[in-house]
């Protein structure tokens, strides 16, 4: 994994491009190129590169509305003397924060280092503190999850029709925005697995579900993935020792439904399935500690299925 921090991103692509475009605007508004040099702190040759020669920088800042606007009102300032050099320093800090929290600077980032995707910024915004500690390691287990789920034998054949999921939860979590997953669900095309982005808290409410279920019941259980509803699933549990846990599809409050099935059993099985319904493809659920722990108990199931 590369380090790319941040602040190497402002200086190499956001500092070029602001420069370049106070250049030209300072010059519209009739200062001369040694006057332009003077309040950018840079020699006149090279203001003369940024008002005559090719921009700088990245685009990105360049079509910005937030940066377009503090670059206006920072040319103006200092063209009417309005503004000093601390004013304008204060503009582009501020504009700097800004553009790290979820903006060009934070989009430069995540396409630097993959690894931060998902995660909005929230290490350079907010830092290592436990609870962005706790979602980086919550998305780091839906990814990979998403991934072995894939490279799985035959897993095609046990894709819904309305397409799977895997999910973890955030330990002691609220409701549906504390459980990670897939946004657009994860489907089989052509023979093989299709994940289309990278995992999100909040993206599925219905594996989130049956997990916020699971985890009310036993907290250790935080983690599930779900399959079309196949005997041979349940027969391959069975030979290893789980008793899936059958309920109903078409209860309106599923999640209520769900932790009464398990208050009755006592626990949260590793598998729990339905038949359907109206409208409803059969399920079913694998569950447990995270959402890759589930996907490999998954593995085990299928490969003693095909057997």
């Amino acid at each position: 994994m590369s380090l790319v921090l941040p602040s190497e991103l402002v200086v190499e692509r956001f500092l070029p491009a602001v420069r370049g475009m106070l250049a030209r605007r300072l010059a519209d508004r009739g200062l001369t190129q040694q006057e332009i040099a003077a309040h950018l702190g840079v020699t006149q040759a090279a203001v003369s590169k940024y008002v005559s020669g090719d921009p700088e920088g990245d685009d990105r800042f360049r079509e910005d509305p937030e940066t377009v606007a503090t670059v206006d009102r920072i040319a103006d300032g200092l063209a009417s003397g309005e503004l000093d050099g601390y004013d304008a320093l204060a503009e582009l800090v501020a504009l700097v924060r800004q553009l790290e929290d979820r903006g060009p600077v934070c989009e430069l980032h995540e396409e630097e280092m993959p690894e931060l995707r998902g995660l909005g910024c929230d290490l350079c915004v907010r830092g290592l503190d436990p609870d962005v500690r706790a979602e980086r390691d919550v998305l780091a287990s839906v990814r990979t999850a998403a991934r072995s789920l894939a490279s799985i034998p035959g897993m095609a054949d046990y894709v819904p029709n309305v397409g799977t999921n895997v999910g973890t939860c955030l330990p002691d979590p609220r409701d549906e925005t504390d459980v990670a997953a897939i946004p657009g669900r994860i489907y089989a095309i052509g023979g093989r697995i299709e994940i289309p982005a990278n995992p999100e808290f909040g993206a599925s409410k219905h594996v989130a579900t049956a997990i916020l279920a699971a985890t009310d019941a036993d907290p250790a259980v935080r983690g599930a993935t779900n399959v079309e509803t196949d005997d041979a699933i349940l027969d391959a549990a069975r030979s290893y020792g789980i008793e899936p846990l059958e309920f109903d599809a078409d209860y309106d409050d599923r999640g209520a439904h769900l932790r009464s099935r398990f208050d009755d059993r006592g626990d949260v099985p590793r598998v729990a399935y339905h038949r359907g319904a109206f409208g409803i493809e059969p399920a079913t659920y694998v569950y447990g500690e995270t959402a890759l722990d589930a996907v490999e108990t998954l593995g085990d199931l299928l490969e003693e299925a095909s057997r």
